[in-house]
């Protein structure tokens, strides 16, 4: 499974980016996964950001509830962040998983249970 995600660049506070994630792969289907965005800005631990289950129950990290919205388009194999009202906090490397076998929601935003990761695309929030 690849993971590659896109959408990243510079935007000033306040400002919003879209995020994609499309998965590829033989006979891939991650109708049943769990997705995930995470993120890891310089020296800081890598933390959850959004994740989306699938039957569409998602979690958010506390940061950024009420302005990062995530998605999935299954038929295509696609996850999104919209990322609204952008500060500069939100700089970082973001990631998008893949989590396949079945882990409680508790784990949704931590890192362990996801086994597809993508190489990250860079938001930086400057003004």
């Amino acid at each position: 499974v690849r993971l590659v995600e896109s959408g990243g660049g510079l935007v000033q506070p306040g400002g919003s980016l879209g995020l994609s994630c499309a998965a590829s792969g033989v006979n891939i289907n991650l109708d049943t996964a769990t997705l995930a965005w995470f993120r890891q800005a310089p020296l800081k631990e890598r933390e959850g950001v959004a994740a989306i289950d699938r039957e569409g129950n998602i979690k958010y990290a506390e940061s950024v509830k009420g302005r990062f919205t995530v998605s999935r388009v299954n038929a295509n194999n696609t996850l999104y962040l919209q990322m609204n009202n952008l500060n500069l906090e939100d700089t970082a490397m973001y990631y998008c998983a893949a989590g396949l076998s079945y882990f409680g929601r508790e784990n949704y935003l931590r890192d362990f249970p996801y086994v597809f990761w993508g190489q990250g695309t860079q938001v930086t929030v400057s003004s």
